[in-house]
């Protein structure tokens, strides 16, 4: 981690001079631009003082929460087979359970069927890639065919079938993750 650059970009985002900065912190202007180029390191306690100036913390400031991953490659794909219910399930987000939603892809076997959900509080969406499914929402099922999608707040139990002769391929994305 560049230590300097860092607290360059959160000087910027509040708005602030490194002349205002050093002010607030009773340090030098030049104390402040040699730090931000990484040209000299600060004691703990300086840098306790510039981040609290800086509206954050030692804990917040070395957190990786920033460097959080944007894009996903087929590695990061993890499968897992269901022959007994005729589904597999690729979770196309690796540890997506911790987020708020969890895109997954699910392929239905011929008449294979994915698990049987209780109603919950979030939603669900899905888009239909390949072949037909029903979505047995309630007491209620409803066909869903290649190019088409389905919506719905998860208060009712719910879960998926593929009663024709063809695998099918679902984009299926929940929130809270459910799977």
């Amino acid at each position: 981690m560049v230590i300097g650059e860092k607290i360059k970009q959160l000087r910027n985002k509040m708005n602030l001079t490194q002349e205002e900065l050093a002010n607030r912190c009773e340090l030098s202007k030049g104390f402040i631009s040699q730090l931000e180029r990484d040209l000299t390191s600060p004691s703990i306690a300086t840098l306790i003082d510039i981040l609290e100036c800086l509206g954050t913390n030692l804990k917040e400031f070395f957190s990786d929460a920033g460097d959080e991953k944007a894009v996903f490659q087929k590695d990061d794909v993890f499968e897992q087979e269901n022959l007994e219910l005729g589904h597999i399930i690729s979770w196309l987000v690796p540890n997506a359970q911790k987020n708020a939603m969890e895109p997954m892809l699910i392929k239905l076997l011929n008449g294979g069927r994915s698990e049987h959900y209780n109603a919950h509080q979030g939603e669900v969406f899905g888009y239909v890639l390949s072949g037909r499914v029903v979505l047995h929402l309630g007491g209620r099922g409803y066909k869903v065919a290649k190019g088409e999608s389905f919506y719905y707040v998860a208060n009712s139990s719910y879960y998926l079938e593929n009663p024709s002769g063809a695998a099918a391929e679902v984009l299926w994305v929940s929130t809270p993750p459910s799977f």
